[in-house]
């Protein structure tokens, strides 16, 4: 799974990197962002890949009730996106999520009272993106527009089935070289590890003043 992203790049180097402009409110910038928070991150939409927005992180369906639901929806397994209700009618809305990494962590006990904190990162990329799907969510209460977004996940390849050695999954990452493929429609299976298997590397930050390890 995936519920914390690193993003501490600001909008020029954004607008840099994708060759596009952002345009919106201020998004949320900060070493470890808590998805549970729902924050507004930067995304670009399929449809608009020259501009960068805000949207909230948390998938809201066109029937959800209100924004509560989106606390459940950090995630989508892109294996079950064609049956799941709540995806299944917005499997071509993609969108590209720049990050710097994301964080995860692995489990040094049974119970998972012990834990190591991982960033991770595509090698050699400072910005790079994850792969998502969006909704433009009309609120019922107030007839408002609120664009929603859910982080892709796929089966773990062995870095990540390493350090995510409980749920064994991970996000769809994105190089730069193939970023703009996931906007085309190509069908998910594609991105699908192991079809798919982005070059990773993991920095432990459990201890942070000291040497961290390296995969």
């Amino acid at each position: 799974m995936c519920y914390y992203i690193s993003l501490l790049s600001e909008a020029q180097e954004l607008e840099e990197f994708f060759d596009a402009e952002y345009h919106g409110e201020p998004y949320h910038k900060e070493f470890r962002i808590n998805g549970f928070a729902n924050p507004k991150i930067p995304v670009i939409l399929d449809r608009e890949p020259s501009q960068i927005v805000p949207a909230q992180w948390g998938f809201l369906p066109s029937w959800a009730k209100d924004q509560e639901f989106a606390k459940k929806t950090l995630n989508a397994r892109m294996e079950e996106v064609h049956e799941k209700p709540t995806f299944k009618n917005s499997v071509s809305n993609r969108c590209l999520i720049p990050v710097n990494g994301f964080h995860e962590w692995k489990h040094l006990d049974s119970k998972g009272k012990q834990k190591d904190n991982y960033l991770i990162k595509i090698k050699n990329q400072k910005i790079f993106t994850i792969g998502g799907l969006y909704n433009i969510w009309t609120d019922p209460s107030t007839d408002e527009e609120l664009l929603t977004v859910t982080i892709g996940t796929t089966d773990a390849n062995p870095l990540m089935a390493e350090i995510h050695n409980t749920k064994k999954r991970m996000p769809i990452l994105l190089s730069k070289q193939n970023q703009y493929t996931w906007l085309d429609d190509i069908p998910v299976e594609y991105f699908l590890y192991p079809e798919y298997d982005p070059p990773l590397e993991a920095e432990n930050l459990t201890n942070i003043e000291g040497t961290a390890t390296l995969f």
